[in-house]
């Protein structure tokens, strides 16, 4: 049984992993980042419409892949949330600023998601921070308080995190 699941989550990975090559585009060669600068504004979120495929990886997810596309889809689609929102794991000292970073890698000056960041796709920490200020997105909460409620649950139990700017006091979801 785990042997079919692992060989269906590769073959998923590959088919993600080919589809994404063949989407680069001249727009994605720009070499735009999707980590705002420190004082500026998110990234825009994407366009409506399809995102890039989950890049493959060479190991298993820490999740299971419904979830771990969840995640992924929500920072892509809400730069706005996730830049805003420390993540806890330690990968400031890989160069991410925001739980956003650790899924979104570039984005187009459009918004448009150019690059994945695999982090993610292996991370707990990452994922379930990203999953909570998803669920409570969708709950109606601003993204202030989304922010006051992760740094709540998550400062307790890890001493360290990204130095993520605060979310706007006007910022709506």
């Amino acid at each position: 049984m785990a042997v079919m699941r692992r060989r269906a989550v590769c073959a998923g990975l590959l088919v993600f992993g080919a589809a994404i090559a063949a989407s680069v585009t001249a727009e994605g060669q720009s070499g735009s980042q999707g980590r705002p600068a420190p004082g500026t504004k998110p990234p825009l979120p994407a366009p409506p419409g399809a995102l890039p495929p989950l890049p493959p990886v060479s190991f298993e997810p820490v999740r299971p892949m419904p979830i771990v596309q969840q995640v992924y889809e929500f920072a892509g689609r809400h730069p706005d949330v996730l830049s805003y929102i420390p993540c806890y794991c330690g990968c400031e000292h890989i160069g991410h600023t925001s739980n956003h970073d650790c899924f979104v890698k570039s984005r187009a000056p459009s918004g448009r998601v150019i690059e994945w960041d695999t982090h993610g796709i292996g991370c707990a920490v990452c994922l379930d921070v990203g999953r909570r200020a998803m669920t409570l997105f969708h709950q109606g909460m601003p993204v202030a308080a989304i922010r006051a409620a992760i740094d709540h649950e998550y400062s307790a139990r890890f001493h360290s995190h990204t130095p993520t700017p605060p979310a706007p006091a006007a910022a709506k979801s």
